[in-house]
């Protein structure tokens, strides 16, 4: 019985292809929206916590507040030689590095660009930035102590459609702010901006260039010992910090953070955008929804009759509404399908177009199958839903007000 009520409204839909589609719009928008959007969002979530997770869950940031242009640049009061020793001798602390990340002009055969310059500490200090950041050398080495006027480079900068007109290899000599460095790495691929397009010097080359004070740093990054609580240990530094800037509680003008605090906020953000697209998307179902039951109501006029004949032959209340509730739900599943099939194509097309144009793999689609079953089920469901009542008025009609109905 259940299959003859599908193939029965599956012929009504046929017979009213127009009608069918048009009432399909808002439906297949909504779904659309929701399947590319997400999906997008999503696959963002997982490629920020992968950078993120290679950070690892020992590592602490602490930057000075309040500026413009790279993290911790910038300030009225940066970060000292002075902190960074005090900081090193918290308890708990293992290593403390201190780093500068400044914008600058990077140069090779005529052809320049700007991007971020950052440095690198001296022994341990440098395994700490290194392991924070996950360095790998893909093409000769990472930087080592007393490699004055050498540089290392992010992946994207190596690259052959780099935008120098020649490919910088290792050995190249580059331009930094004018001043001549040897390229003695390139960084594996990161699928992470910053890296992928960064410069990595000595911390006395960029200060000589950039005519930085030696007192000075944009960051330091610090490792806590493995048995120690990094929970109290930030709470430690941030309370050093305060006393050193003479700053009280909630007024601090630094910030303490792990890589799990600031992934916290990222998610956050990534949440209210999709919460504003689950709206929108919303919205746009809503409409659809509408739309379906104007149609159904349309329908039980135009078959009034037929309802009428079906009736006086034996068809039971149940039977009626049946055939109007499935009808209603096949709108609404097959919008939602149309929607998920343009929702998959959308997401994949902008990931595809976005990993291009940014060099990195941090733009990427992630559609689970659940996403995609929620999204069809759940517009089975509305269009279910918005046919309950044209569906009950269809079943209650009487038989001989129907036949006579013209």
């Amino acid at each position: 019985m259940l299959k003859d009520f599908f193939i029965y409204s599956i012929k009504n839909l046929r017979n009213r292809k127009l009608r069918s589609w048009l009432t399909m719009i808002g439906i297949v928008i909504g779904i659309t929206a929701v399947v590319s959007l997400i999906g997008l969002g999503q696959g963002l979530k997982v490629a920020i916590s992968s950078q993120f997770g290679d950070m690892g869950t020992d590592k602490l940031a602490i930057m000075a507040s309040g500026g413009f242009g790279p993290p911790g640049t910038g300030v009225i009061d940066p970060l000292t030689k002075d902190n960074l020793k005090k900081i090193g001798s918290v308890k708990g602390v293992k290593i403390a590095a201190g780093r500068l990340v400044r914008s600058g002009k990077l140069e090779y055969n005529d052809h320049a660009t700007f991007g971020m310059a950052v440095t690198m500490a001296e022994r341990d200090a440098r395994k700490l930035i290194e392991s924070a950041l996950n360095l790998e050398a893909e093409k000769g080495r990472l930087l080592k102590d007393g490699d004055n006027k050498k540089a290392v480079i992010g992946n994207n900068l190596g690259e052959e459609n780099a935008g120098f007109g020649k490919q910088i290899v290792v050995g190249s000599q580059v331009l930094i702010e004018d001043k001549e460095f040897e390229v003695v790495g390139i960084l594996e691929k990161k699928g992470s901006f910053l890296i992928d397009n960064v410069v990595l010097v000595e911390d006395d080359d960029l200060r000589e260039i950039l005519d930085i004070p030696d007192e000075e740093y944009d960051a330091i990054a610090v490792q806590v010992h493995r048995n120690a609580d990094i929970k109290s240990v930030q709470e430690d530094i941030e309370k050093l910090m305060r006393k050193e800037r003479d700053v009280k509680k909630s007024e601090e003008d630094f910030t303490v953070q792990t890589p799990q605090a600031l992934l916290e906020q990222v998610n956050s953000t990534l949440f209210a955008v999709q919460l504003f697209v689950y709206v929108i998307a919303g919205i746009s179902i809503l409409v659809g929804g509408i739309g379906i039951m104007n149609t159904m109501f349309t329908s039980v006029l135009e078959r009034t009759k037929e309802i009428g004949i079906m009736k006086s032959i034996g068809a039971k209340n149940i039977s009626i509404f049946s055939l109007f509730f499935i009808e209603s739900g096949l709108i609404g599943s097959i919008g939602g399908i149309i929607g998920a099939a343009l929702g998959i194509a959308i997401a994949m097309g902008l990931a595809f177009v976005g990993s291009l144009a940014l060099g990195s793999d941090l733009i990427r689609a992630d559609i689970s199958i659940w996403l995609l079953l929620g999204s069809i089920l759940g517009s089975f469901a509305l269009g279910s839903i918005f046919g309950i009542i044209p569906a009950i008025k269809a079943s209650k009609l009487s038989p001989v007000d129907a036949l006579r109905y013209k």
